[in-house]
């Protein structure tokens, strides 16, 4: 069965956020300095603005990486495969996961490890796709609220009854959850290379150079149209 394309509500909750962005009219094109800087203060909370860049990012590469998962049947996105997690189904579940949790522990939500009740919430791609651009919308959002003296903050993370509660700070905290997405999507992208879909680029963000690469996935989370080349 052939994958839907995200919806226009589930892109208008992804879409990037920084008031340039917001104010600049649909038709103009983004330019690479506005398109990757995270602040419109980056000199007053250098760190923090690295953060919503790495947030956005982040989305970024969701939104390509899906682009390509939502192409595949349900057969194939489900199919066996050489990986940690055996099967792009399993990778990107517990991606989605494991933003929860960490997630969950930053804004000091309660549920802990309950989140990892169900290790498979979403078998379909394109349910899996609104629930993973749901979170980096959350991400971005949390980040884009931070100062430099915030990522101070305590965080209390479950690690279950026989370690406890582990305390870390949102400095620390956030890199962790980037770091996890970016060994996990690298994953993905090597098992798509055994389907018929090729796998996306995934380094085309922050370089000036690369603008004109991102530029239409750009366009398409600020202006809140689908990703090109998916119909509904």
């Amino acid at each position: 069965m052939a994958r839907h394309a995200p919806s226009d509500a589930t892109l208008s909750e992804l879409r990037l956020r920084s008031p340039r962005l917001a104010s600049r009219k649909q038709h103009d094109p983004p330019s690479s300095e506005t398109d990757v800087t995270a602040s419109d203060a980056p000199h007053i909370n250098p760190l923090s603005s690295h953060y919503t860049a790495m947030a956005r990012n982040n989305a970024w590469s969701n939104l390509r990486l899906y682009r390509a998962c939502l192409t595949l049947t349900d057969e194939a996105f489900a199919e066996r495969r050489v990986s940690f997690f055996p099967s792009l189904q399993l990778t990107l579940n517990h991606i989605l996961l494991v933003d929860r949790y960490y997630f969950d522990a930053l804004v000091d939500g309660g549920k802990g490890l309950t989140i990892f009740d169900d290790e498979l919430p979403y078998p379909r791609a394109a349910d899996l796709w609104d629930a993973q651009a749901e979170s980096d919308r959350q991400l971005l959002a949390f980040c884009e609220s931070l100062t430099d003296d915030a990522l101070q903050r305590d965080v209390r993370i479950d690690r279950g009854p026989a370690v406890g509660v582990q305390h870390e700070n949102i400095g620390s905290v956030l890199p962790h959850v980037f770091v996890h997405q970016i060994h996990h999507r690298g994953q993905a992208h090597a098992m798509l290379s055994g389907t018929a879909t090729a796998p996306p680029q995934l380094d085309e963000f922050f370089l000036a150079a690369d603008a004109p690469l991102r530029e239409l996935d750009l366009h398409e989370l600020a202006n809140l149209r689908r990703p090109s080349g998916l119909t509904r």
